[in-house]
């Protein structure tokens, strides 16, 4: 029976892991600070935000949400984030994705001072890990190499496939599986024999936004399956599909009125995978602690604690 890689059970250890640290940093003098920039009303970007704020109290981290109106200019925000940049109790800045149309999202995300970008963004960071010097990392990425090491999942000299060539998931991933000595092959809508090239994959990470897309076909058996899709589905007769008529699940979904559904197929990776990661509470959890991480490193270096 294939392992399943349990997010919700490393997010908690990564969080305990951090208490003493935000402890240590509150005895110092001050506890670390996140604001969090969320412009506008976007129900979805809403409940993340929340997420992040109820984690960071949990820790003891200082958190603020800056929300200002759905509106505004990029000159204007690009004057908020200047602010948060100089603030002596702020380690981390976090500008909530998407931005209205009319803001330009590229001046904003590079205005970010290097330093406090703990989304891991910011050209200096992306070059960093690119580079292999240390530095903030896109948090979803740090939170599957984080997953793998904590199951003790070998990464050095497997083959790993990576379907999706985002900037804020696919490329990243790639480079830290390569700098973990994997040998690296990324996919994408436009790569030939894509069912044929996941095969190869001993660890196959699927990023590319298309509910249950890989299917048996594209995984080798006994391979690691980590998918970061979250896909909501609430078209009754798309999730019966999937779910091949499943009671529970079709209860489940006259329940909510949907269901959650990774970009692999959720019963094809149970049977062909050695191990996986179950959609919801896979990847999920860990982009948030990962942030937490990211914060408590950020203010240990201006504390000098690191």
């Amino acid at each position: 029976m294939a392992q399943i890689l349990d997010g919700t059970r490393v997010r908690d250890d990564i969080l305990s892991e951090l208490k003493p640290r935000v402890a240590a940093l509150a005895a110092k003098g001050r506890p670390p600070g996140l604001a969090v920039v969320l412009v506008g009303h976007h129900p979805a970007s809403e409940i993340y935000v929340r997420n992040k704020v109820r984690a960071c109290r949990e820790l003891g981290i200082y958190s603020e949400s800056v929300t200002p109106p759905g509106s505004v200019s990029t000159e204007e925000l690009l004057g908020i984030v200047d602010q948060l940049n100089g603030r002596h109790d702020i380690d981390g800045i976090l500008v909530q994705l998407p931005l209205p149309p009319q803001v330009d999202a590229r001046r904003i995300l590079l205005a970010v001072a290097p330093a406090k970008d703990v989304d891991g963004f910011h050209p200096c960071n992306v070059g960093s890990l690119v580079a292999g010097l240390p530095g903030p990392r896109a948090c979803t990425p740090a939170g599957i190499l984080e997953l793998l090491k904590r199951y003790g999942i070998p990464i050095a000299g497997q083959r790993a496939v990576v379907v999706g060539r985002s900037d804020i998931v696919g490329k990243p991933v790639a480079l830290l599986l390569l700098h973990e000595h994997a040998t690296v092959t990324i996919c994408h809508s436009r790569t030939p024999s894509l069912a044929a090239i996941c095969r190869e994959g001993e660890i196959l990470v699927a990023a590319i936004g298309r509910p249950a897309m890989i299917t048996a076909e594209f995984i080798r058996p006994g391979a690691t399956v980590v998918d970061v899709g979250m896909n909501r589905i609430d078209n009754r007769a798309e999730a019966a599909r999937i779910f091949r008529n499943s009671t529970e699940k079709m209860a489940a979904f006259d329940k909510k009125g949907s269901l959650l559904v990774g970009d692999v197929h959720p019963l094809d990776v149970a049977a062909a995978a050695g191990a996986y990661t179950p959609v919801p509470g896979g990847v999920g959890p860990l982009t948030i602690a990962m942030l937490m991480v990211n914060t408590v490193v950020s203010a240990e270096r201006r504390t000098g604690l690191c």
